[in-house]
């Protein structure tokens, strides 16, 4: 009789968590998000690749480095480079965007291994809440949109820039 209950309760857990898991899935064929060029910073969970994913091809063509600074968003165009800040540690570490995904709904972005190390994601954790504040956004016809001042002056290394 237990073993019967508990093989009835591991069936409802598989199919409670296969059902979850359609829920969440985002199917990257059918969904086309515009592209979000305003360098506006973005707020939400961020993840990393998995260690598998090392020298596949990115969506710019280059081999995921596990290493690297890349970095993968839906709706960012390829080439942005971006700070991105763990809420929880005030952390942070410029990435460029690489590579398409997470096809994961209420992820923003995917990172490198080694930038979620940086920023304080641990395999443990897996996930974190974080700002991604855009610094040079690449647009359609081969200009640039840059964003912030103060992330501007930060990434090329100049401090904050205090407002006159």
């Amino acid at each position: 009789m237990n073993a019967l209950r508990t093989a009835a309760c591991a069936a409802a857990l598989a199919l409670s968590v296969a059902a979850s898991a359609d829920v969440l899935r985002i199917d990257p064929a059918t969904d086309k998000p515009k592209p979000d060029l305003s360098a506006k910073p973005r707020t939400g969970k961020a993840s990393f690749y998995a260690r598998f994913f090392g020298g596949r091809t990115m969506a710019d063509g280059t081999p995921m480095r596990l290493d690297g600074d890349n970095a993968a968003s839906r709706t960012l165009p390829l080439g942005t480079v971006a700070r991105v800040t763990n809420l929880s540690t005030g952390q942070s570490a410029l990435v460029t965007i690489r590579d398409r995904g997470p096809y994961v709904q209420g992820r923003i972005v995917d990172l490198s291994p080694a930038t979620a190390r940086q920023i304080g994601i641990t395999p443990k954790l897996g996930l974190a809440m974080v700002e991604v504040a855009p610094i040079k956004v690449p647009l359609p016809g081969g200009g640039v949109r840059w964003g912030d001042v103060a992330e501007v002056a930060r990434a090329e290394g100049d401090g904050p820039v205090r407002d006159q």
